[in-house]
């Protein structure tokens, strides 16, 4: 069932984007290229519609289904994907010497307000806790 809706809602995309991009606009006469319209109303003049435009109408609602369709199916399903995050496995933290968490020293160079570089120091890197996996 999913597969089916899937497939029908990549064919209703490609659909709608091209009978999108065959529509001209409302103004594509000379008078619109110049700011006349064909009435003062607020959004143009209104014509009949079209095949293209009742094509539009009938991909667009289709598409709106599908995709609400899909996302509830998937919802439902329980087969919302996992992060990242939650897949991971924590990475074990040795302790060193004095029973702390090993870390990693890091040399750092200060700069100077003047530009100049400053003396080296070597600090120890923060030590940061494995996450803990939720159920």
């Amino acid at each position: 069932m999913t597969i089916l809706l899937t497939a029908i809602h990549y064919v209703v995309c490609i659909f709608l984007i091209i009978v999108v991009l065959l529509q001209s606009g409302k103004a594509a006469d000379l008078a619109g290229a110049f700011g006349g319209m064909g009435s003062q109303t607020v959004f143009g003049p209104r014509g009949s519609a079209t095949v293209l435009s009742k094509a539009t109408t009938v991909a667009a609602v289709i598409f709106m289904v599908t995709s609400l369709t899909l996302s509830i199916i998937a919802t439902r399903s329980g087969k919302a994907g996992s992060s990242l995050l939650d897949r991971a496995k924590p990475t074990p933290v040795q302790p060193n010497k004095s029973g702390n968490p090993s870390s990693v020293p890091i040399t750092v160079t200060p700069i100077n307000p003047d530009g100049s570089k400053g003396t080296p120091q070597t600090v120890p890197s923060p030590v940061v806790p494995a996450p803990v996996p939720q159920k």
